[in-house]
């Protein structure tokens, strides 16, 4: 292992305790996942949700699932769907089990990147938080999670990540705003020709759609 992973490994570790404090203090709730509203966590998901094209019966890899949320929006406006969360606090993971212990469709797996294969990757929030991380590891970081998502999604995939263009006042030093410009660009030259940037939803922060052609 080289320095850059063990430090890589100790940042998701810090990464995963904030995230477990979080739901500590505020329960299954978008507050329990470091989001701000209920309204907001819906219009994000209706904006990583444009990716999928299928209407029932499709599996996702949800990177970063926190306490299982997304799963409820895909059951109130998709058909059946086979749903695997991933994500790397050990306490989000066994709030998301609890909520979901007698769904058959649904799985839950502690880890930093999807273990199977699946139609749809999902990925939301996730390259937010970097705290004490710097900008250019913490980048490459997203980029090598970026190819983990690809590599395991069958159909497409998509993020969000915030956005530079945010109001500078209201920046915080712990947290990342990527350029939409560069992830859009690597996207589109790396993944696929069919890629989307959806900048116009009223927030911080900006959503890339990946679809595959096959």
């Amino acid at each position: 292992m080289t320095a850059l992973q063990k430090k890589s490994n100790v940042q998701l570790t810090e990464i995963a305790n904030y995230y477990s404090k979080k739901l500590d203090n505020y329960g299954q709730t978008p507050g329990g996942v470091d989001w701000n509203g209920e309204e907001s966590q819906m219009i994000r998901f209706e904006q990583l949700s444009r990716v999928i094209t299928k209407t029932s019966g499709f599996s996702v890899n949800d990177l970063g699932c926190g306490y299982g949320a997304f799963y409820d929006y895909l059951l109130k406006h998709f058909g059946a769907v086979f749903y695997i969360g991933i994500d790397i606090s050990p306490k989000m993971v066994q709030a998301a089990e609890n909520r979901y212990r007698h769904v058959a469709e649904v799985n839950f797996f502690c880890a930093d990147k999807p273990n199977q294969i699946a139609d749809y990757g999902i990925a939301s929030g996730i390259f937010n938080v970097r705290l004490s991380c710097p900008d250019m590891q913490w980048c490459t970081y997203i980029k090598n999670t970026l190819d983990e998502i690809d590599r395991t999604s069958r159909l497409g995939f998509s993020f969000n990540c915030l956005t530079s263009y945010s109001d500078a006042e209201k920046m915080k030093k712990y947290l990342y705003y990527a350029d939409p410009r560069e992830m859009f660009s690597f996207c589109k030259e790396r993944y696929s020709r069919n890629v989307a940037l959806l900048h116009d939803y009223g927030l911080y922060e900006f959503t890339i759609l990946v679809r595959k052609v096959l």
